[in-house]
């Protein structure tokens, strides 16, 4: 579904990420790991094609980026569900608004019960009416990962999305999530927390990617 052939990423001249080489298969499961500034984030924005490589070859679903325009994008973008670390909301809108705003984007019909059973899913049925800022952090994560999903996605990518959580509530993300993946759903998640990928590999054969030294390796099982 995302194939990296030797890909470097640069800004302003300076190699952020460096010979890049990695295939991403239908239904897997990924940590992407790494200090703090070693282009995780980056990682993830290629994986979108919220950014183009500096070189080598990037492909989403058989398809070389570089030979896409704009409204190839946008088309394949509504495959790949994001869910990032500061979600952003309208905050005059009610959050089952905000997480059908995809549809309305694609420009796709609100089916009123599916959106019930996904606010369900995340367990915020009964917030349904409430305005972002009246949310916890971890509502707001829930909600964003409804968002995320609301297109039905084959791809999952999400950054740090319990970097701002309680254990308790990190694991009820993490159990969405691989809930996902067991309906098939390729996900990936960057984070710092060693204990939440202890957590997945305990429900799910989930592989830890770490970008160190510019590069891309796998980690050991020892994680």
């Amino acid at each position: 579904m995302i194939e990296l052939r030797s890909v470097a990423m640069s800004y302003g001249g300076t190699e952020l990420l460096s010979d890049m080489t990695l295939k991403l298969m239908a239904g897997s499961f990924h940590f992407l790991t790494g200090p703090s500034g070693a282009g995780k984030t980056t990682f993830l924005k290629l994986c979108y094609a919220e950014l183009m490589p500096s070189g080598g070859q990037l492909n989403l679903f058989g398809q070389d980026v570089r030979d896409l325009g704009r409204d190839d994008i946008a088309m394949l973008r509504r495959r790949v569900g994001v869910v990032h670390q500061d979600c952003q909301f309208l905050d005059h809108l009610p959050l089952l608004e905000n997480v059908a705003l995809p549809l309305s984007v694609a420009g796709r019909a609100v089916d009123p019960q599916e959106l019930k059973d996904l606010l369900g899913w995340v367990g915020l049925a009964g917030q349904a009416r409430a305005l972002p800022p009246q949310l916890s952090g971890g509502e707001r994560q829930r909600a964003a990962l409804a968002r995320a999903v609301i297109l039905s996605p084959d791809i999952l990518l999400a950054d740090e999305p319990t970097g701002n959580l309680d254990w308790e509530m990190s694991l009820r993300l993490l159990t969405l999530l691989v809930e996902l993946n067991r309906m098939g759903k390729t996900v990936v998640i960057a984070t710092h927390d060693l204990n939440l990928i202890r957590a997945a590999k305990a429900q799910v054969p989930a592989r830890v990617l770490r970008i160190q030294n510019r590069r891309l390796h796998l980690a050991g099982a020892d994680l």
